[in-house]
């Protein structure tokens, strides 16, 4: 098992990296000079110069590329005398446009990704994986046939509708529920709770559909198997059969696309994010991209990367957890 994790984790280096070198390639590959789009309109062959020394993206490419990782481990300094710019570790680069390090970007704009993302993926587990296995445990009833219409339903839906469905009836129309915000945990966890409870609604019964059509159908599948039939044989009860052994080897591949979704959506959930109006990781992304402030597009990238390898490094890790076969392998 140790093998095992070191082996992904290093597999996980060599993806990170490649991922830096394309990212950092992309840099590069856009028309507009990063110089150019700070310095403006009517600068000069020398000013644009001048701007591009600032930056430090005058020396040959390699350098600037081990100047960029040297940076997020020990952090560097941009420009010299008056232009000093210091951006300590971990320096993911610094925007020319708001004149600060990207890693201050990201450490205000994080959290409330962080916040959308995880309380979302409590609701939609929660309540995708418990209606698929009873809809399973009760297959051809009313319970099912309904369970199979909500979730149906819940699949033809997209955010930006049924989040403004949702903001229009429990916000405009009733005031059932504050208008979404963020605030920080530390500072008051029910005015926190309070303000993302909206997105986490949209979010959770959204991709609750997903979970709950393939967990019925992992359910169904798993009830049929041989050793379910042997565990009833033995004369266990139908709830340590259906939670000890079926629910157990249906759950592994609902992890799998739980720990890809939740990893991409640490990456920005943009659509979320701007129809309730809060300011994350997606938006911050279509922001730079807009206004070509190419170092947090960078960072961004490089974030959401690191986001789905760690999720895919869990999972794993979880499918032996939850598995035996998968240990004995």
């Amino acid at each position: 098992m140790l093998r095992f994790v070191v082996r992904r984790l290093l597999v996980a280096v060599l993806t990170l990296v490649v991922i830096s070198l394309v990212t950092f390639g992309l840099f590069f590959a856009v028309p507009s000079s990063p110089a150019k789009v700070m310095c403006g309109k009517n600068c000069t062959a020398a000013d644009i110069a001048q701007v591009e020394r600032r930056l430090g993206i005058d020396r040959p490419l390699p350098r600037q590329y081990a100047d960029f990782v040297r940076g997020v481990f020990v952090g560097r300094t941009y420009g010299e005398g008056d232009f000093r710019q210091d951006c300590p570790a971990p320096c993911l680069g610094y925007s020319f446009r708001n004149n600060q390090p990207v890693t201050e970007i990201v450490a205000q704009r994080a959290p409330v990704t962080f916040s959308i993302v995880l309380g979302g993926a409590v609701l939609w587990l929660a309540l995708g994986v418990s209606l698929g296995m009873v809809s399973a445990l009760r297959r051809g009833t009313a319970f099912d046939r309904a369970a199979i219409g909500v979730t149906l339903a819940g699949a033809s839906m997209q955010v930006y509708f049924f989040g403004l469905i949702l903001l229009y009836l429990l916000v405009y129309s009733t005031g059932l529920l504050p208008f979404p915000s963020y605030t920080p945990l530390t500072e008051s966890p029910v005015r926190w709770a309070a303000g993302l409870l909206l997105p986490w609604m949209t979010l959770g019964f959204l991709n609750s559909a997903l979970y709950a059509r393939l967990s019925r159908a992992q359910m169904l599948e798993t009830l049929s198997e041989d050793f379910v039939r042997t565990a009833r044989a033995k004369g266990l009860s139908a709830r340590q059969v259906h939670t000890r052994h079926a629910l157990r080897a249906a759950i592994t591949p609902i992890v799998t696309i739980a720990g890809l979704d939740i990893g991409t959506s640490l990456g920005g959930t943009f659509i979320t994010e701007t129809i309730f109006g809060l300011q994350g990781l997606g938006k911050a992304t279509v922001e730079a991209v807009q206004f070509l402030n190419l170092p947090v597009v960078m960072a961004t990238v490089l974030l959401a990367a690191v986001f789905i390898v760690v999720a895919n490094i869990v999972v794993d890790v979880l499918y032996a957890v939850i598995d035996p076969r998968v240990r004995l392998s």
